[in-house]
């Protein structure tokens, strides 16, 4: 094992889309462990939108990113070293750990991927780990599904919008996805079951939203908000839920753009929107990630990861999130 260790840093706040620029690849020196410690060599990163509200230094319901200071995210990896009993070395591991080639930790905060048999642990970042949680939570919770129900998902090619689609399929709803290529429409429908994929770059949209959901929208998953959402909004029905997931199309605005104002949609129709953060749910996710691996080990879930080699190239990756580059979980395999 060499102990050079490369790291990503927040090099500069961005403004609007981030660029090359805002990252700092860093060689540092890799100090041994103490004792209660373990090291881990990063197999996977996930890179996710959320990220990028911590760029911008404001405190939210996580604490930002500081700059010059190593970014952080979803992991996956391996203990090589360790001085904590609770870790033998050659555990797999997943928590939250820097972007760079190995971590020190003191295992708080990191789960043994365990109980997988031969679902791919990659999954741990995907579908049976923090957005397939926040894809069930926020479907179950707050969408509170009924058999016989139309479901407009946004997003929904994306990590969490694939999975709420294909949980309300197996919960008896009538499933209709947007997203942003005819690639993923196709991808929707063919392979995960969409009863209909409309993609929000035709001018056709929203007719096509009215063809698609005749009975109008019961549950409105959004992880998209802006203009999509605004005509998602107007087709939602008595008493209709509105999951409020992410609001990715304007995670990058250097000033907010002005839309139509639901709240009037809201008080006439009886409806409930709610913001929530997979946090939120902490107390079901033990019930809910094996419901999750479950499915996925029954082939009642699939998934789909696009996956960038290098960690040189995580910049690349997560920028291209917001370019609309993957289908289902982006991740980096650091080699």
């Amino acid at each position: 094992m060499s102990n050079v260790n490369r790291v990503y840093l927040l090099a500069r706040r961005p403004k609007g889309m981030p660029v090359q620029e805002d990252f700092l690849l860093e060689t540092r020196k890799l100090r041994s462990i103490e004792d209660g410690e373990i090291l881990i060599k990063t197999n996977y990163l996930s890179v996710d939108p959320y990220m990028r509200g911590r760029m911008n230094g404001v405190k939210t319901y996580v604490d930002p990113f500081e700059l010059n200071e190593p970014l952080t995210g979803g992991v996956i990896g391996e203990v090589i070293d360790s001085k904590n009993e609770r870790f033998l070395i050659g555990d797999m591991i997943e928590g939250s750990l820097d972007w760079a080639d190995y971590s020190i930790s003191s295992g708080k905060g990191i789960r043994k991927l365990e109980n997988y048999g031969e679902v791919s642990l990659t999954t741990a970042l995907g579908i049976t780990g923090m957005p397939g949680l926040t894809a069930y939570c926020g479907l179950m919770n707050i969408g509170k599904p009924q058999e016989g129900e139309t479901i407009v998902i946004s997003g929904a090619a994306g990590a969490v919008g694939s999975i709420v689609g294909q949980i309300a399929k197996l919960k008896g709803l009538k499933v209709v996805g947007i997203a942003g290529s005819e690639e993923k429409c196709r991808w929707l429908k063919e392979e995960l079951g969409f009863d209909a994929a409309l993609n929000y770059k035709e001018e056709s949209f929203y007719q096509n939203l009215k063809e698609a959901c005749p009975n109008g929208v019961d549950i409105y998953f959004d992880n998209v908000g802006g203009e999509v959402s605004d005509a998602v909004m107007r087709r939602i029905n008595y008493k209709a839920r509105i999951p409020l997931c992410g609001q990715i199309s304007m995670y990058n605005a250097e000033s907010l753009p002005m839309g139509p104002r639901v709240g009037g949609q809201l008080v006439t129709k009886s409806a409930l929107m709610q913001g929530f953060i997979v946090s939120d749910y902490r107390s079901q996710f033990r019930e809910a990630s094996a419901q999750l691996i479950s499915w996925v080990k029954e082939g009642k879930l699939t998934y789909k990861e696009t996956v960038i080699e290098g960690l040189e190239n995580a910049p690349n990756a997560f920028i291209g999130l917001f370019k609309g580059v993957n289908i289902g979980k982006q991740l980096v395999k650091v080699i």
